[in-house]
């Protein structure tokens, strides 16, 4: 999955939006936990549920061993309201911009708005959503269109859906069925835990526990190794998606 659908025609330019769209799919996956899922709003809300704190970390990635990007992520809180924004560039080629606002209720994150905004070769897109939770809809504005979708089930953008996951694992909550809310469409999404393991990354060593998505294609696989010492922060990630190998990893906790 691409957070770039550019129309640019010309032979260069298509190779090389093919080629930093699995860039930005490293990175926007790496950064934000949920460019591939979201959760379930049928949790209970738990009356002593734990809270992630606030925080700012860096990541590197690469594809193949051969291109290369950083993203740099920041968690804040101001009263009830809580803002997630990450920033990540592929040096000289292309950037993403993305933002979350929700608030958090015993274990339950409740999302508002969401914008993700990305250049590539100095063309660019951004998509919005709009959260109504009260009507239980969702409100998508991509390329000029406007779509109300129905939310049956709580839906998440990229930042609150990696939120949601982080909650659920500090609070033992995470059940695996997840719903994303996506450009034309509210999607459910599955995803398992798949056991403990110590891993070292630029930032240091740590125990994590490993998260896969469960894809319905076998060529395609994800997954996240996720720190409890750091509130289930994501440490590492890994994709293999249309034959291109990605790797993210944590290189600063600030």
């Amino acid at each position: 999955m691409s957070f770039f659908s550019m129309n640019k025609k010309t032979p260069t330019a298509n190779n090389t939006q093919r080629i930093n769209s699995k860039l930005f799919t490293a990175l926007t996956t790496g950064a934000s936990i949920a460019a591939i899922g979201a959760l379930s709003m049928t949790a209970p809300t738990l009356a002593n549920a734990k809270t992630i704190q606030p925080s700012s970390a860096n990541y590197s990635f690469t594809v193949e061993d051969k291109y290369k990007g950083s993203a740099t992520r920041t968690l804040k809180k101001s009263g009830n309201t809580w803002k997630y924004d990450v920033n990540a560039r592929v040096a000289g080629v292309a950037s993403a911009a993305q933002s979350s606002t929700f608030t958090i209720t015993g274990n339950n994150v409740s999302p508002s708005q969401a914008s993700t905004t990305y250049k590539l070769l100095g063309m660019g897109r951004t998509h919005k959503l709009d959260f109504n939770p009260s009507a239980k809809k969702v409100t998508s504005n991509y390329k000029g269109k406007t779509t109300t979708m129905d939310m049956a089930q709580q839906a998440f953008d990229d930042l609150s859906l990696e939120v949601q996951i982080r909650q659920d694992l500090l609070n033992g909550k995470f059940s695996g069925n997840y719903y994303m809310a996506k450009k034309n469409k509210v999607e459910k999404t599955p995803f398992k835990k798949s056991g403990n393991t110590k891993i070292t990354v630029p930032a240091g060593t740590f125990d994590t526990v490993r998260v896969d998505r469960i894809h319905d294609d076998n060529s395609r696989s994800t997954s996240f190794w996720l720190a409890p010492s750091l509130d289930y922060l994501p440490i590492k990630v890994s994709q293999i998606n249309d034959g291109k190998k990605m790797d993210l990893e944590l290189t600063k906790v600030n």
